[in-house]
Formats: C-alpha cells, structure tokens, sequence
C-alpha cells in the first residue's frame, strides 16, 4: 500500500510485515541493473532489454509467493507405488536427487529421512526438499555414532517402514588421494550404517565409498565389510541357531563350557543397547567365576594377591565389562585428536598408543600374556584354554563364530543341518563389491566409486548396475559446460545468457558443435527430439510429479530461510573468486600448455611458479576426472579461471535448480565443522549414477 513505500530511500516501511523480504528483492534488482549497465554493451542498454532481465527475475520471484493448483499429473503421481527410502551421510542429497529422478512403471520413490552431521547440509536438504519440491521429509542432524542416534532416527520416522537405505559413509582415511591417518574417527562409520541396517531391516541398502578402500589394508577392510553385512541375522528365525548350539552340547561331551560361550555370544547380535551391555557383563562375569575357581589351584594365596599377572587378568576382566564406558572414551580422544590435528607430532604416537591400550583386541592380548607368564602346570593346561579361548570368542564377529562352530557341527555329523540354519537366518545377501564409473551413468565425470548392495534374503540378489550410456554416447566436459561460460573474474551471475560458439571458438566452431549431443533423458542419443546435456540440466531432470516446484532460491542460513528472505532467480551458485594479474597469468600459461607439469618450466622462467601441488586443465573432448572439494584444483577448459560452483555441480549431474546453500567457500579452521557449497559439491554422489542405481532397485525389488 501506498502508505507503507517509503519513496526518498525507494524501499518498504516497516509498517509491512513482508518489508524485510521485499527491501532485500528490491536492492538484489538494484544490483542487478547496476551490473548489467556496467558490463553490457552500450548498444544494449535498451529499455526493452531492462524490462526483459527484471521482469524475469521478478516472475521468478512471484512464482514463488503464488499458491499453485495440483495439477493431474501430480495427482496421478500420487497414486503410483511408493518405494521408500533413507539417505543417510545425506551430505547436499546426490543420492536422495537420483532416487527422487528414477521412476519404473508404475513405481516411484518416497523420500522419508536425510542425515547428516553438518547444518548446511540440513540447509540445502530443507531449502530443496521441504521448501522447493515441498515433500515432508525429515531430517536428523546428529552423529550417527552417538548412543541416541537410532532412538531419534526411530522418532522421525514415526514408524513407517524403509524400504532402501543409501548412503556413503565419510571416508577420507580409505581414499588412495589423502595421507592415511591411524584411528581416523571416520574409518569405522560403517559399523554403525550397518547397525541402522540392523535396525530397520530394509530390502536393499547401498553404500558407497571411494575405490580405495579394496585394497585398504591389503584388502582386509573390504573382506570385514563383507563380513559385517552378512553377519546381519533375520531375528525371527535366530532362535534355531541358538537351539542348534543347545543340541551340540549334548552330543559334545568335552567342551560344554565353550559351547555356553558361543551361544551366550551369539545372542550379541540379538539386542542392542542395554541388553547388549547386560549380556556382554554376563558373558565376562561367566569367565571370572571359572578364573576364580582357578586361581587358588596354580597361585598360593600371597601371589594371587600381589602378582602382576593375577592382577592383568582381573583387571582386564574389568575393563572388557566396561566396553560402552571405553567406546566412549575412545570416541572422545579420536575426535579430540582430529580437531586438534594430532598427526606427524611427538602427541600423535602417545595418543594412538592409549588409543591401543583401551582396544578389545589389545586387553585381550595382554590377559593371554598373563596367563602365559604364570607358566600354570599341565594339569591345569586345559582350564586355562578354556577361559583364553573364551576370551576370543567373545570378541569374534558372527561370521568367525559360525566358522569355529561348523567345526563341532563337523565333528557331530550334523554339517548339514548347520548349514540350511545359516541359510535361514542369514539376512542379507551380497556377492562382492564393485566399481561403478560415473561416466557409464551420462555424467560428465571419470569418478571411480565402490559401491556395496546389500539384498535382503526375500529379493532379488543386485551384483553390478548397467551403464546406461554407451562409450560413444558419453557426456563431454564442454557439453555439460558451455552454455555457462559468460562468467568473468569476480564475477556472479543470476541469469543466462546466450553463447555465441562461432565467436568464441573462431576456427574451431564445427569441431566444437560436434560435442553437442541431443539426448533422451536418461543420457541416450537421440537427435531427433533429444535436448543436450546442459539442456537438461536447465530444464530439469526431475518428473511432472514435482511441476508445481517453486523456483530455485537462495539462503544464507536458516533465519533466512524461515523468514522467507530468499533469493530468488532463474540461476545461482555461479560466482568466481577474485584473481590477481599474477594468478590469471599462472592459469593461462597452465591452460595454453594443457599441463601443470609441462608449464612449470615456463612458470618458473617468468617467475610464475606456484607451491601449488596439483591443477588441472579439463579437455572439453572429454570428461573431467574427479571432482574433488577445492575449486582452484581445475581449470576450465577455455578461460583462465577455477570453477564456479554450478559448473562443478554440472560435472556431478546435479540439475540447476538444486541450489547449494550456505557458505560458499571457507578455509582455515573452518574447514573442520563447515561444510561450504564447494564441499557439499565434491563431497556428493552424481545424482545420474546414484539415479541408475535406484533404478536397478525398482526393477527387483519385491
């Protein structure tokens, strides 16, 4: 209204509640203008070409504010099958993008929960999912290796069944790229992906890591993965291995009491929490009346009371009770030595070495030590096995426990039977992982990832994901990037623009056209009515289901976000930093070469050379390599410049209507609990492989 426009200063008086929301749109346009008269050409300074760039950016806006009808589609949507699925390690949502894109039949996806630990994570999740394509899923920001996390995780999904879990839990420590780190507090995240697996027993569960984590450890890594999935039991059938092992002990007349062992160990995969903590103190508690009965037989009094070794044994027995308490702790002095960046130091060692001290493996060891060192006499020999051997099984995994307990079902005649039990409760089925290459997917990008399909023992085993592009039909980097290059040093654009390719690549225009590739949907060729690449990703790969989406928007924080303080126009995350001379003069001399290693000699002649480890030039004929976390690692392939955020996202396949939100970049200490767009970026799954891999699922799944 009219008494509300404060006409001096050209904004909204506070007397509007929405003054906030529309004084920031208005100064956003204001700037605009001012750009566009700065660096457009004087012939274009047209009113029509003005009122053509605002009214733009202002339908945009309004297309957001306007409440709009359900159209059939969306209705009919509604009626399909639904598939639902959790993303945890969510990170900016590749995989919730990819699983939300694939569609089979009459089967589509519900998206239920995202997780993560960073809360510009949760800011992009709310701003893409809550707000833009207005789903209701939730989201929990919280580690998932602290002791409430399954109860809260439990909480949002207020009892709806998961039919998929995805997710690709943190791992920098197994990537052949960074400088391994002993205890990294990422290295066993895995185990609690798979306890939330446990938990909510879905059909399929993905996870994904980097490549290197095959030969990690000599492939030991992999090969307990593997071990950990199908240790995973159907509980519901769990009750006739535990009568087996009953039935065992009394046909094996000479180790009843290891037989007890194995079944009492075997009901550890039964609970979880404070039932596991009350079995694991009855487990230790048995093997401490057995000691105690022992130890009279080969120590005198005197020594039982004062020897070392005694007191090794009954300490340890102490401190296996109190697993829960040391995992804590434990958890604690890994994190504290991440953010306090304990390595290649005179603390890292004394760390790690307490670290050693508090490990099951590690107590055990030196109460077997003990033992040895009392040197007992042969009479006793074979109590004293006993209690050692049943402190290994009470650290052994399930899988190791099935290994020693086929030997009795040998011994007894009854391997058969073992067997067709363990066929029953084994819950999950998986043949080995495999490397899926991005590319293979229609994404512009060589990014190698291993990826681990867990099947549930009622569907369908899923062993590889079929590449839905063929050699010749994959996406180039100058496919996936031209329509973008209008950008120049510090420099942020919120609208395109046209790309004259005859101008640009004078000389070279048809060589550069022949890159340009119409295309279905799913990537394949089709020149007839396809739409390129970067066409799709304007357009948007996502189905009539989310029509009605609102513009794409972007916030600082979460105030913002509530506020409606958005910013809303037809293209975000296009920014460049600020380069000086020097730099842009580096980059050139890099580009002009094609290689960092075969520009150094120049660089260093000119006196241009950099500290700088690694660059690298992207070929416009074909795909980037990996995208990586730090933008200045790349050059585009035609101007002397690092990437801008959009541009990496259009190398990871994601639409540009998915807006990164938050800080675009950061560094220093920051860089420990921030997650900028550039990280939400490189850190991401391809929505487009993560889109067949869901698709591979809706074809199986029962």
């Amino acid at each position: 209204m009219k008494k509300d426009w404060d006409g001096k200063n050209q904004l909204v008086k506070g007397s509007d509640y929405r003054h906030k929301s529309i004084n920031k749109f208005l100064l956003f346009l204001k700037q605009e203008v001012e750009k566009y008269f700065d660096n457009a050409p004087h012939s274009h300074h047209t009113d029509k070409k003005i009122k053509e760039m605002i009214s733009e950016l202002v339908n945009s806006r309004k297309a957001n504010t306007e409440k709009i009808m359900i159209c059939e589609d969306i209705i009919e949507f509604e009626k399909k099958e639904k598939v639902t699925f959790v993303d945890l390690f969510a990170g900016a949502g590749g995989f919730s993008e990819g699983f939300l894109q694939a569609e089979n039949g009459n089967r589509i996806y519900d998206f239920l929960l995202g997780s993560d630990i960073n809360e510009n994570c949760e800011l992009t999740h709310l701003a893409r999912y809550n707000f833009q394509l207005e789903l209701d899923a939730e989201f929990l920001r919280q580690d998932i290796t602290e002791v409430d996390f399954l109860d809260n995780l439990l909480k949002k999904l207020n009892g709806k069944t998961v039919d998929v879990v995805c997710g690709g839990p943190p791992c920098q420590s197994f990537s052949l790229a960074g400088k391994r780190k002993k205890f990294d507090k990422k290295d066993d995240l895995f185990s609690h992906y798979l306890k939330v697996i446990r938990q909510l027993r879905p059909k399929y569960f993905v996870m994904e890591n980097v490549k290197g984590i095959l030969t990690k450890e000599e492939g030991k890594i992999c090969d307990m993965i593997l071990q950990e999935i199908k240790s995973i039991v159907d509980l519901q059938e769990f009750e006739q291995l535990l009568t087996f092992v009953s039935h065992l002990k009394k046909v094996e007349k000479k180790q009843p009491f290891l037989l007890d062992c194995y079944n009492l160990r075997l009901q550890f995969e039964t609970v979880i929490d404070k039932p596991l903590e009350k079995l694991r103190d009855s487990y230790i508690q048995n093997i401490e009346n057995k000691f105690r009965v022992l130890t009279p037989k080969i120590v005198d009094y005197k020594t039982s009371k004062t020897d070392k070794n005694i007191a090794t044994i009954r300490h340890g027995f102490n401190l296996l009770k109190r697993s829960n308490e040391l995992a804590y702790i434990r958890k604690k002095v890994i994190a504290e030595k991440a953010f306090s960046d304990l390595d290649n130091d005179f603390f890292a060692e004394k760390f790690d070495d307490f670290l050693i001290a508090i490990d099951p493996d590690s107590i055990l060891e030196n109460i077997k030590m003990a033992f040895g060192n009392l040197k007992p006499s042969e009479t006793y020999s074979d109590e004293v096995k006993e209690i050692t051997e049943a402190l290994e099984i009470y650290n052994y995994s399930f899988d190791e426990c099935v290994k020693r307990l086929k030997e009795f079902a040998i011994n007894s005649n009854k391997e058969q039977e073992f067997e067709d039990i363990l066929s029953h409760i084994r819950l999950y089925k998986i043949e080995k992982p495999f490397v899926a290459l991005a590319s293979n997917y229609g994404v512009p990008q060589n990014r190698e990832r291993v990826l681990f399909i867990g099947c549930r023992k009622d569907q369908k085993l899923i062993s590889d994901i079929p590449p839905t592009v063929s050699e010749d039909e994959k996406v180039t980097v100058f496919e996936a990037l031209y329509d973008l290059d209008f950008v120049g040093n510090d420099d942020e654009k919120f609208q395109y623009a046209e790309i004259d390719l005859k101008a640009k690549y004078n000389g070279s225009t048809q060589k550069m056209k022949a890159l340009l590739k119409k295309r279905t949907i799913d990537g394949k060729v089709n020149e007839k009515s396809g739409l390129s690449y970067a066409e799709w990703s304007r357009k948007g790969r996502l189905s009539k289901r989310f029509a009605n989406a609102k513009k794409p928007f972007y916030v600082r924080n979460f105030e913002e976000l509530n506020d409606n303080l958005s910013l809303v126009a037809p293209l975000h995350n296009h920014k460049t930093s600020k380069q000086n001379d020097d730099v842009i003069k580096r980059l050139g001399v890099i580009l002009n070469t094609g290689d960092y290693e075969q520009a150094k000699k120049e660089l260093k002649a000119i006196g241009l050379d950099s500290e700088k480890r690694n660059y690298n030039v992207l070929k416009p004929d074909s795909q980037s390599p990996t995208v990586m976390t730090i933008p200045d690692d790349y050059i585009h392939f035609s101007s002397p410049r690092p990437l801008t955020v959009r541009e990496m996202a259009r190398l990871q396949s994601f639409d540009d209507s998915f807006v990164f939100q938050g800080k675009r970049t950061t560094g220093g200490k920051d860089r420990k609990h921030t997650v900028p767009q550039y990280t939400l970026v490189g850190n991401a799954v391809p929505p487009l492989m993560a889109k067949a891999i869901a698709l591979e699922i809706l074809k199986h799944i029962k």
